[in-house]
């Protein structure tokens, strides 16, 4: 049999925590996503996680994002066409880090889902946009659970009040919540973020904001996935634990 590449061997490590995760939150592992994180990716370790299966990529940075999306769309509807059975039947680009408004026209051609609405005016812009193409376009409202000073992400306080203002705009579809735990926090600080953001989601739902469509929590990273699964989470961002590099937090601003 022939030996399995670092990747696929890390690829396989994080689908077993999951599962375990899964297992003992007596959750499907099917309930969870996997959102590739690949910022310290090369191409061609991207262009191999798709022939793992994995489809869901993310990415920091609009810039990366369409450069990436540019080389690797190509690739992945050539591998289809040919047939390749292994290969992810879909390829979705994932937004996962800060949006300045003035990059919105360049992502949303190519972007199936935005993590990082935190503000009116962002959600505006986008509402604006979607109104030119003709289409709604999927969200995830930032929340910042965990207080930091430095964190992108609508206050706790004021995310009921944001989100009714995001559902009330006809071309911008609010699809869930999205968080990010203080990193190398206790184990306990990271928990409550996670569980602070899922009574914020079910406070949501129970206000039927969003509709059936509000179903989604993008929270947990390399580091801290398996208790976000312990709360909840239907979306976990991998980076460094499929590619290596620094740890991230997708927190990086964008020149403008």
């Amino acid at each position: 049999m022939a030996k399995k590449s670092p990747l696929a061997e890390k690829l396989d490590d994080v689908m077993l925590r999951i599962a375990g995760a899964c297992a003992k939150a007596r959750r499907e592992p099917a309930e969870v996503m996997l959102v590739a994180v690949t910022k310290t990716a090369a191409p061609e370790q991207i262009r191999e996680l798709l022939q793992l299966g994995v489809g869901d990529v993310g990415e920091n940075r609009v810039q990366q994002l369409t450069q990436r999306a540019a080389q690797l769309n190509e690739f992945h509807s050539r591998r289809l066409a040919a047939g390749d059975a292994a290969v992810a039947k879909h390829l979705r680009w994932h937004l996962v880090g800060h949006l300045q408004r003035n990059k919105i026209k360049a992502l949303l051609p190519l972007v199936s889902l935005i993590h990082s609405v935190d503000s009116l005016r962002l959600g505006e812009e986008l509402d604006a946009h979607g109104a030119k193409l003709g289409r709604k376009i999927p969200v995830l409202m930032q929340l910042n659970a965990s207080e930091e000073g430095q964190k992108s992400g609508v206050a706790v306080g004021a995310a009921v009040h944001l989100a009714e203002q995001i559902v009330s705009m006809p071309n911008v579809q609010l699809t869930g919540l999205m968080t990010m735990a203080a990193y190398g926090a206790p184990e306990a600080e990271i928990r409550h973020t996670f569980a602070r953001t899922r009574e914020v989601f079910e406070e949501m739902k129970w206000q039927k904001m969003g509709g059936a469509g509000f179903r989604h929590l993008s929270m947990g990273m390399s580091d801290d996935f398996e208790l976000a699964i312990a709360e909840g989470s239907t979306m976990v961002r991998i980076g460094t634990a499929l590619f290596g590099g620094k740890a991230l937090d997708h927190e990086e601003a964008e020149e403008e």
